[in-house]
């Protein structure tokens, strides 16, 4: 199971360890190992969050996620995404802008320094309506009751989580985008903007991929009920057709998310290196064993077994969009970022355990658990 599911992810460990060596010795050798350990802890709680979108999509979209979302992770968001946010904020072609990434790195890493408020804004506000939609859910498993009991109740506002969110940018947005230290001045109008843009994609690609799993398991109703009927074939064709809908929306709402997740590591990358060859192979290769995390825990059901995981996993997105906005001013260390996610997860594991304990003693947990199984 372990070599399974994480084999690919050693074997691009080696061979990016291997290809740092050859072009950039031992110093670009820990350069990109040390990325790599970057992205990972500031990237477990993605795991889990894309665990439990990724366990509803059936073998053939897990695959897709596993290949073609990580072309995407890793060449798109780690090595493409910097240079196209150089482009847009600096009004530069696109071959001025690779021009200027490869052979003027000091000066690219100021003009992506400089877009920072504005990609922390789309981010931070992306990333704080999925923690707001979870917080004021209704759910049968309450964590940290005392705050999710009445967050629920509160949460009967369908539009409370948007308001919330746009209190939270204007509010961002009247203190620290007024002076900002890194690309100088008044950013208010920016971090209007993009996180009203951060706004509109979640309520967009969240609400259409939600419409069709609604949609779906609508369907799936209708057919139980029309059971060995005749009819039965071609709505069984139309839930098919519409499970490939869904879950094409899912995965573009998981590779929104993974984009909002790698805003802060490729902004913190800069800390460490201003190459953007060093940067992607060393992110890449932490992007890839979150994949990996991500198939294994939906294949050996940890959510389902642990179920105040995803709990600790969206506090730890709700602190990471705080402190997305926060970093529009302030200069915060990504080790506080990749701890408080850690110790967020951590405690709701332990939690978890815990509360399964309780359930053995008790003998409440003896029912048999369905297997879960992804076909990956």
């Amino acid at each position: 199971m372990l070599l399974k599911t994480f084999g690919w992810s050693f074997a691009v460990t080696v061979v990016g360890l291997a290809v740092a060596g050859v072009l950039w010795g031992w110093q670009g050798l820990a350069i990109v190992g040390i990325l790599s350990i970057l992205e990972i802890s500031l990237s477990f709680d993605n795991a889990v969050i894309n665990a439990g979108i990724l366990r509803k999509m059936n073998a053939f979209w897990q695959k897709i996620f596993l290949t073609f979302g990580i072309l995407i992770a890793v060449f798109g968001m780690r090595l493409v995404f910097p240079v196209v946010i150089v482009a847009i904020t600096a009004k530069l072609g696109p071959i001025e802008a690779v021009n200027l990434a490869i052979n003027d790195k000091a000066h690219y890493q100021e003009l992506v320094t400089a877009a920072h408020p504005a990609i922390a804004a789309f981010g931070g506000v992306f990333l704080l309506m999925i923690f707001l939609d979870f917080l004021f859910e209704e759910r049968d498993h309450k964590w940290l009751a005392w705050i999710e009991k009445p967050m629920a109740r509160l949460g009967k506002l369908e539009t409370l989580s948007v308001i919330v969110a746009l209190v939270v940018l204007l509010v961002s947005a009247v203190t620290v985008a007024t002076d900002v230290a890194h690309g100088g001045g008044d950013k208010t109008a920016t971090v209007l903007l993009s996180g009203v843009a951060g706004l509109i994609t979640y309520l967009v690609v969240g609400g259409i991929s939600g419409y069709f799993e609604d949609k779906l398991e609508d369907d799936e109703d209708d057919d139980d009920e029309a059971e060995g009927a005749a009819p039965a074939k071609k709505g069984n064709g139309a839930v098919m057709g519409l499970a490939g809908k869904a879950a094409f929306f899912m995965f573009l709402y998981l590779e929104v998310i993974d984009a909002s997740f790698s805003f802060d590591g490729v902004i913190g990358a800069f800390a460490i290196t201003n190459d953007i060859f060093e940067m992607a192979l060393g992110l890449g290769i932490g992007a890839m064993y979150i994949r990996s995390l991500t198939v294994f825990l939906v294949r050996k059901g940890t959510l389902d077994d642990y179920v105040y995981l995803e709990h600790g996993a969206h506090y730890a997105i709700g602190a990471l969009a705080v402190i997305l906005l926060a970093t529009i001013k302030y200069e915060i260390p990504e080790v506080v970022t990749g701890l408080i996610g850690i110790v967020l997860i951590g405690l709701s594991f332990w939690s978890s355990v815990r509360k399964n304990r309780h359930e053995t003693d008790s003998g409440d947990g003896a029912e048999p658990k369905a297997e879960v199984s992804s076909g990956v």
